[in-house]
């Protein structure tokens, strides 16, 4: 199917940090913020997976309605509608109490903030894809990625700081902080009557929502899509993303992306197990909460930024799968290594730096096979596919470190084929990639190669 796109001006990746941040700030707010304020206010711990369970149901479902962004409104009329919705619903949310009573109501509003930065990432992903040039897709989709993590480190990060910071008096307040590292006592006394006279949480609500909403600037100089995928019948439209989605499964490139998504590869699932299994390098709480918290997310930003301009001085489907191999060989190496807590700290530090290489060059290698036309649609079918490695990735994990009848005379514990399993996995899921590729170049031997 042909398409054309505005060729008026370049958009710089970097623009792309900001127009994901409102998905990485919805997502930060509910797992952190909320998490911890409903925790504290009473609520079960089940109770508080639920909410979360409800926030990803809309996000697992987002390929659903992307030919709604494929084909009404336009990709910036989008963003800007989810973005500001996505915030007011953030600031809004704040004025419940974080109790069990309103937990319902909390849970009503989660799901709708979720559903709201859906539709803002739906937009962003069109976005992108129409408006980034083929040799800067990698650095696009590193930046994008980089503002994903960015952003939930904003959401969850400062919104639970200043719910937790705001109080009417005490060592915590405020301007009391602000009185001590400025030397000007009128923080402190500013930060008592805000403390007395507004809500914690009704304050971090209000900025993280404001923030999200800020974002919306960086539409201003991003192009509107253009494509031949659009007309005026709705259910031409439909047909056309159908067709346009059919194309990408049929092009090599795109057959190749597509089973790369089912396959253990960057999925780095120990991302999620690192704190789990802390005990065993005998870490204390305060390395566990750095370096798998703002230092960690830290280091994934930077191997994002990093991993996308790798991407795109490279095969980018190569370098997805090295930095997959990269973070196989460092789970290698922890499993076999001393376990101490400076070891723990240098072993997820490196890996989180790996991990982000391994977000950057899979969003290069989506942004690749999909090309432009129906691009929310598109890229929105191959994210939520990889999801799903994720998911079996990190269980298969678990499963490996519950083995507990190991013959005596091997020197491995439940951790230690936890890590054998995070580092195996993703080395067959290679050499099944590179088998697929090789039975099925014959069939494509006009077609443009994976990279």
């Amino acid at each position: 199917m042909s398409e054309r796109v505005a060729p008026e001006r370049s958009t710089h990746p970097v623009l792309f940090l900001f127009m994901f941040v409102p998905m990485g700030i919805s997502n930060g707010y509910v797992v952190v913020t909320l998490a911890y304020l409903l925790a504290t206010g009473g609520v079960t711990v089940d109770a508080i997976a639920m909410l979360g369970v409800w926030s990803l149901v809309p996000q697992l479902g987002k390929f659903l309605v992307g030919p709604l962004v494929d084909t009404t409104l336009t990709a910036k009329a989008w963003y800007l509608l989810a973005t500001v919705a996505t915030g007011l619903l953030i600031a809004v949310t704040g004025f419940v109490p974080a109790t069990a009573a309103d937990l319902d109501l909390i849970t009503v509003f989660v799901f709708f903030i979720s559903v709201a930065s859906a539709f803002s990432a739906l937009a962003a992903d069109t976005i992108m894809a129409h408006a980034t040039k083929p040799e800067e897709k990698g650095r696009a989709g590193g930046w994008s990625q980089a503002g994903n993590l960015g952003g939930s480190a904003i959401g969850g990060g400062l919104g639970l700081w200043m719910a937790q910071t705001l109080t009417p008096t005490g060592s915590m307040a405020a301007g009391a902080w602000l009185a001590r590292h400025t030397g000007w006592t009128g923080f402190a006394e500013a930060g008592h009557w805000l403390g007395a006279h507004v809500d914690a949480a009704v304050a971090g609500s209000m900025t993280v929502g404001l923030l999200c909403v800020v974002t919306c600037a960086a539409i201003a100089y991003v192009r509107e899509p253009v494509t031949d995928t659009r007309s005026d019948s709705f259910i031409r439209n439909i047909v056309n993303v159908g067709r346009d989605l059919w194309a990408l499964l049929k092009s090599r490139r795109g057959l190749v992306a597509f089973v790369a998504m089912f396959l253990p590869i960057g999925a780095a699932a120990m991302t999620q197990l690192w704190s789990a299994v802390a005990k065993d390098w005998h870490a204390d709480a305060n390395a566990v909460a750095m370096i798998n918290g703002m230092l960690g997310g830290v280091l994934n930003i930077i191997g994002c930024i990093a991993g996308g301009w790798l991407a795109d001085r490279m095969n980018r489907m190569l370098a997805f799968n090295l930095s997959s191999l990269l973070c196989a060989a460092v789970a290698l190496a922890a499993a076999f290594s001393p376990r101490t807590e400076t070891t723990y700290m240098v072993y997820v530090g490196i890996y989180m730096l790996i991990a982000g290489f391994c977000f950057a060059t899979w969003a290069a290698v989506v942004l690749e096979a999909i090309g432009a036309g129906a691009a929310a649609t598109k890229y929105n079918v191959l994210a939520g596919i990889a999801n799903g490695p994720i998911m079996y990735l990190s269980w298969l994990d678990g499963q490996a470190h519950n083995i507990w009848k190991v013959p005596s005379w091997l020197p491995v514990d439940g951790t230690t084929l936890m890590l054998l399993t995070e580092a195996s996995l993703p080395v067959l899921g290679t050499l099944v990639l590179v088998a697929f590729m090789v039975l099925t170049r014959p069939f494509y031997k006009n077609s443009p190669t994976t990279g």
